[in-house]
């Protein structure tokens, strides 16, 4: 049930000088959005320090043009929620810490501001819709036995790739009605469109080029396809059939697909994952949910406030204002860290730990608030909940048998692998 000894010891070093680091190096130099924090683990001291000593924090020392970091809860929510004064509009720069590389500003409904936001979204919405969930809710339930009943015993595998991967494209697929047999298209697609040049996903722009172009010529066919039939339900047919989505120009098409298969892929897939590893990590917490299944209602949200599938997101001050008392100029980058907000020790009692009745579970920050909330959180939730009660009725336990390999962004807080072994 727990993951072993070395690999605990190799933690618990590394934390050490990540934390003798953060604490040693001038809050000047501090660059908390470098991905290097990410793919190794090591950023909880600094976005601790920050939080102590400086939580709206001003990095000039990064290779991207200067930004704001937010990394207290209350100020993470102000920004949220004031999209008056703090943009998403992919114009401005967009929703990440970098700005969008030219070529791909395609702009979606998360990237814009009012009116056009709230219009775009609405079409889709259908697709969330509690009696909607409840149909979807026997198809996913279906297929994660089926790829539960397939796993092997005594033998390690990687979980990303056997169940998270698995299951999150297999309702992309439902959700897009994709061509079953093409499926993991939609899983590379949302690798490509997020991946940094460093993260070795591609090996040149020119490559990422080739296939984002592929992804546009691809789905530009199904979306002709549903334009010139009768309305279905799916997310394609749903744009394709509603005023506000139906005339939308290339980019803005391309732009609110790529949206969709991140979200639907992402933040899913590495929640997924990041169970098996927090129960792993919290062996006590794994007993207390095999003994009472029903604490999988808490543990989930729970999950994705420990996880924090995505990092950050980014606004861009339409105006001069201030946040923290520090005087923020119109046109400055603002990065709202929710990893580091859902670590907050004024907001969650012993935020570090991994704690499965914890009360009120659905007060993290890792779906954001105000107009950008998630719109497929719910779907989210039952894809969480659903896998793990068939996990526990298949499973004794999932063993960690070695160290995940995480994604390496700042962005996407995800994983590439996570070798397990479930006892014969």
């Amino acid at each position: 049930m727990n993951i072993q000894a070395p690999v605990k010891v190799d933690r618990a070093e590394r934390m050490r000088r990540a934390r003798e680091e953060a604490y040693a190096t001038p809050l000047a130099q501090f660059h908390p959005g470098a991905p290097r924090l990410f793919q190794d683990d090591t950023l909880w001291p600094w976005f601790e320090r920050l939080r102590k000593e400086e939580p709206v924090h001003y990095c000039t020392n990064a290779p991207i043009e200067p930004y704001w970091s937010v990394v207290k809860y209350n100020d993470i929510m102000h920004v949220d929620t004031n999209h008056g004064i703090f943009s998403s509009d992919s114009t401005l720069g967009g929703i990440s810490i970098r700005d969008v590389p030219e070529g791909y500003d395609y702009p979606s409904f998360i990237a814009m501001d009012q009116p056009r936001h709230s219009a775009q979204r609405k079409t889709v919405s259908p697709m969330f819709t509690p009696t909607h969930l409840d149909e979807l809710a026997k198809l996913i339930r279906q297929r994660s036995q089926t790829v539960l009943d397939n796993l092997p015993r005594n033998e390690t595998f990687n979980f990303v790739e056997r169940v998270s991967i698995e299951l999150t494209t297999q309702m992309l697929a439902t959700l897009f009605d994709f061509p079953w047999e093409e499926r993991r298209k939609l899983t590379r697609w949302s690798d490509v469109s997020t991946a940094l040049p460093k993260s070795g996903i591609v090996a040149s722009a020119e490559e990422r080029r080739r296939e984002m172009d592929e992804c546009y010529a691809y789905m530009s066919k199904l979306w002709n396809e549903r334009v010139n039939s009768a309305p279905r339900n799916d997310l394609l047919s749903l744009m394709a059939h509603n005023d506000a989505t139906r005339h939308m120009d290339p980019d803005n098409l391309m732009g609110n697909i790529i949206l969709l298969i991140v979200g639907g892929n992402d933040t899913t897939r590495n929640t997924m994952t990041g169970s098996v590893l927090a129960l792993n990590e919290n062996p006590e917490q794994y007993e207390m949910l095999r003994k009472n299944p029903a604490l999988i209602d808490s543990m989930v949200p729970e999950v994705i406030r420990w996880q924090t599938p995505l990092a950050h997101m980014r606004r861009t001050a339409l105006q001069d204002t201030e946040i923290g008392g520090k005087h923020i100029k119109k046109g400055d980058r603002v990065v709202m860290w929710y990893v580091s907000g859902n670590r907050d020790e004024e907001m969650f009692e012993r935020p570090n730990d991994f704690i499965i009745d914890r009360p009120r579970p659905r007060t993290h920050l890792s779906f954001g608030f105000g107009i950008h909330r998630c719109v497929g959180m719910r779907l989210a939730e039952l894809q969480l909940r659903i896998v793990w009660e068939e996990m526990l009725k298949r499973f004794d336990r999932i063993e960690v048998v070695g160290e995940p390999k995480r994604i390496y962004s700042s962005f996407i807080k995800g994983y590439e692998s996570l070798p397990v072994r479930i006892p014969g």
